[in-house]
């Protein structure tokens, strides 16, 4: 049985409680989430088209892997359980930064989280989830965001935030290789 309690935190990412999931995103109230970005060894970053018969967003395409640490659960050890939940797959991650977004979605929800963003590497065979992905795909980042530019509707309201503090991540660490 899924647990369906988020940790409700400050905007300094301080507990203050848990609360029902769908309870919070009705009411949208601050929790802690967090984001995962997978680039392959070409530099191309993976993308999910969620499922869609996820609660919000289903069928929009997002970054490898999103989700809620559960009460009393490391958060970095949260976002390495649920990637091998949606995509089959470990593989080490870092935190890259953090940040605070509110967004309104579909059927009155809101997504209003302090996301902790983690980045990692993989090269291997993925065999999704089809409960949680309906697809998958590696592209170039300028890809990403000539399409997000484009056509921003195909993708969720978090990834439309974080993709370019990610980018801009993701140069420095090219310019730190070249240099």
């Amino acid at each position: 049985m899924e647990r369906t309690e988020v940790i409700l935190v400050d905007e300094m990412d301080r507990p203050l409680g848990v609360a029902d999931k769908m309870k919070v995103h009705l009411d949208g109230q601050l929790h802690r989430a967090f984001s995962i970005f997978i680039f392959n060894s070409e530099g191309h970053m993976l993308l999910q088209r969620r499922a869609l018969n996820k609660y919000h967003s289903g069928g929009l395409w997002t970054n490898a892997c999103c989700s809620h640490p559960f009460p009393g659960e490391d958060t970095a050890r949260a976002a390495t359980r649920r990637l091998e939940e949606e995509l089959g797959f470990q593989t080490p991650v870092e935190k890259i930064f953090d940040f605070v977004y509110k967004a309104e979605l579909e059927n009155g929800l809101t997504e209003y989280e302090f996301d902790h963003v983690f980045a990692g590497q993989f090269d291997g065979q993925i065999i999704y989830n089809k409960e949680e992905v309906m697809d998958i795909k590696f592209l170039p980042v300028a890809e990403i965001k000539a399409s997000l530019k484009k056509d921003p509707q195909q993708y969720t309201a978090w990834f439309q935030i974080a993709f370019p503090k990610v980018e801009n991540w993701w140069i420095q660490q090219l310019n730190y290789k070249v240099a």
